[in-house]
């Protein structure tokens, strides 16, 4: 008879994969943004948040990062209400802190206090066991910009397009 150890590992080895791509990407931020910095941070969370991000309830469209005394917070990110949840339920758009060495969030909220940069939240996924997300600094693009990036992906479509129909 196995011992309670081994019916351990034959149950976690017959369990399916859990998903390993993101739960929420943010595909507007790259468009409106230039994406200077990356870092990844974790989220304070309560039992039906973390139960909603693994659902894929999850909306990070207008959400950003502000400091509030040395601190980074995320905000106006939506996070749908869980329906098997009680009236302890969260709040959809309530704040939410972000888990940052303190000298990086030191460094990054001095870097919001200039003009035209703010931290955006870019895809928020599950690792391991705990929700993380990856912040971006960014700066703002003009309207210029992004016609240059249009015009940019249209010459490399057409390039790869003639590259792979020169027969």
């Amino acid at each position: 008879m196995p011992t309670k150890a081994g019916r351990k590992a034959a149950k976690a080895a017959s369990a399916p994969a859990k998903q390993a791509g993101p739960v929420a990407v943010n595909r507007r931020a790259s468009y409106d943004y230039h994406i200077l910095e990356t870092v990844e941070a974790g989220l304070v969370l309560t039992g039906t948040e973390i139960k909603s991000i693994r659902n894929g309830k999850v909306d990070l469209r207008g959400a950003y990062a502000r400091e509030l005394k040395s601190e980074l917070w995320l905000e106006g990110m939506h996070l749908a209400i869980y329906e098997q949840g009680n009236t302890n339920n969260h709040e959809p758009k309530r704040p939410r802190k972000l888990l940052l060495h303190k000298k990086q969030a030191n460094d990054w909220g001095a870097q919001l206090t200039q003009k035209g940069l703010t931290v955006l939240p870019l895809r928020l996924y599950i690792k391991g066991r705990v929700a993380k997300v990856l912040l971006g600094l960014a700066k703002g693009k003009r309207l210029y910009d992004k016609k240059d990036n249009l015009i940019a992906r249209e010459a490399d479509r057409d390039i790869r397009r003639e590259l792979k129909g020169g027969r």
